[in-house]
């Protein structure tokens, strides 16, 4: 903890537990449900990670209700590893939307698969256990995955360590935004993530010394196995921008980041809040957990039908740390 900064470590933990306990509140009204995922689920319990692909046969599993704790639908007293999976048809009716997958609350923790790719997950699974059960999961469904001409699978790996489990409450279903996205790329969802600090990391040519652990952003690093990491840590994201966007003027948008940031496009810095060369400069800037990053991105930066390599590296002081809310991805200026 840095000194002289009590009252504004006070006022973002108020600020944090406020957004966790309102978060499905105050985005209620700014999606619509375009499908309707409450009713019979295919179920089974175990673990295996085949069941994760859309072309595993599940004709042999049983049918459970949910949302609905496990314990209430024919489970009573299982703790462990399950499956949900669900078989839906979506019509080519969203071209231009972003869809997201709401599957509400689900206790303790869970990966989620859509034709077979991981789009999201909450928690960690054992041996290092880290319950979500407090998080709402809402995972954007990339659109490169989206099937309109034959039925898309969704697959639900989840793991409960004690009393209710499953997928247990929520308006669970498929959503789009009821508002217009600033958006020309989203870049949320599942990116590459390693604590600790070591600048060359930031070229793409270091990129892989060391392996890189998926985590989820916007999502606060203490909801996805780093519950004690405060100090530095780096994100990275590969992304591929079409040519429709090459002549565009792109703005870089990374919602919230708790505390400091640098950002690195292909190698190059093209903007920070509070954080410098030499270290997070908290003195001039105590609150910068609350800014809005917007990093306009130069000319001759961005590759067009060609890989990009994006690094964030992060401060965090104390409480929640990382990437944890807004938009993620390229606006037009």
């Amino acid at each position: 903890m840095i000194p002289n900064t009590i009252f504004a470590r006070t006022s973002k933990t108020f600020a944090v537990l406020l957004l966790i306990l309102l978060s499905e509140p105050l985005f209620a009204g700014e999606w619509n449900m375009v499908y309707n995922l409450k009713g019979k689920w295919k179920f089974t319990i175990g673990d295996n990670k085949s069941w994760a692909s859309d072309r595993y046969n599940d004709f042999d599993w049983e049918q459970i209700y949910a949302p609905a704790a496990w314990e209430d639908k024919g489970f009573h007293g299982y703790d462990g590893y399950a499956w949900y999976r669900k078989t839906i048809k979506l019509y080519n009716q969203y071209p231009k939307d972003e869809l997201f997958l709401c599957l509400g609350y689900i206790d303790d923790v869970d990966e989620v698969y859509f034709n077979g790719e991981l789009i999201g997950f909450s928690g960690q699974f054992p041996p290092s256990l880290q319950t979500a059960y407090n998080a709402y999961r809402r995972y954007r469904i990339p659109k490169d995955l989206l099937r309109t001409d034959r039925p898309n699978v969704i697959a639900v790996r989840v793991y409960d360590s004690h009393i209710s489990g499953g997928i247990v409450k929520g308006d669970i279903g498929i959503y789009k935004k009821a508002l217009n996205q600033n958006l020309a790329q989203d870049l949320s969802g599942v990116w590459d993530f390693r604590p600790g600090d070591l600048k060359p990391w930031e070229s793409p040519k270091q990129n892989q010394q060391r392996p890189w652990s998926p985590i989820m952003v916007p999502s606060a690093w203490e909801y996805q196995g780093y519950k004690h990491l405060n100090g530095y840590a780096w994100y990275q994201k590969s992304f591929t921008v079409t040519q429709e966007l090459a002549s565009e003027d792109l703005v870089l948008l990374l919602g919230k980041i708790d505390d400091c940031d640098q950002v690195f496009l292909n190698g190059k810095k093209i903007g920070a809040t509070g954080l410098d060369d030499h270290g997070p400069i908290l003195a001039e800037d105590p609150h910068s957990w609350q800014v809005e990053r917007a990093y306009p991105i130069p000319a001759y930066t961005l590759l067009i039908n060609a890989p990009n390599i994006l690094h964030v590296r992060v401060h965090d002081w104390y409480e929640y740390g990382g990437i944890f809310e807004g938009e993620i991805g390229l606006a037009k200026n």
